[in-house]
């Protein structure tokens, strides 16, 4: 699974203007309900009761919130850049600053598994997640997230 596979260029948000981790949820929830669509609440509710289960900050400044949404016909990710980074809980205590968000179809069995564990490697690079805190435009970041080259390094 490529990560072409999960994200379109419209689910690149540069600059997340956000406070809180509940804030930053919701408006992910808006924007992938817009995507999707899917009812935003709906999105929400998935996204905060699997927080409620352990924080889905991975460390190195990067969170990968996740949720089954019935309905949901292919899995969607968002990837958010935040303006300013924020606590989120996650594992190394450190604050958040890159989301990659992902929902998948309720039945999506390993296909779920397979997306979280794509992005995880994706993220546990620091070369690539440096890069992406120092890039601007929605597409440069689309474009880095998608090199084939760089998003097999792990």
């Amino acid at each position: 699974m490529e990560i072409t596979d999960l994200l379109d260029p419209s689910g690149v948000i540069p600059t997340l203007r956000v406070t809180a981790k509940r804030q930053a949820l919701q408006e992910l929830a808006r924007r992938a309900a817009t995507l999707a669509g899917e009812d935003e609440h709906k999105i929400f509710e998935s996204l905060w009761e699997r927080e409620q289960l352990g924080s889905t900050g991975i460390g190195n400044g990067t969170a990968v919130p996740h949720g089954r949404i019935p309905g949901l016909k292919r899995p969607l990710t968002l990837f958010a850049r935040l303006e300013k980074p924020l606590d989120f809980d996650a594992i190394d205590s450190q604050p958040v600053d890159l989301i990659f968000l992902l929902l998948t179809p309720a039945d999506a069995g390993a296909d779920h598994l397979k997306a979280l564990a794509r992005i995880s490697r994706l993220l546990r690079n620091r070369a690539m997640c440096a890069k992406l805190r120092g890039t601007e435009s929605a597409d440069a970041i689309y474009a880095l997230l998608t090199d084939r080259a760089s998003s097999h390094a792990a």
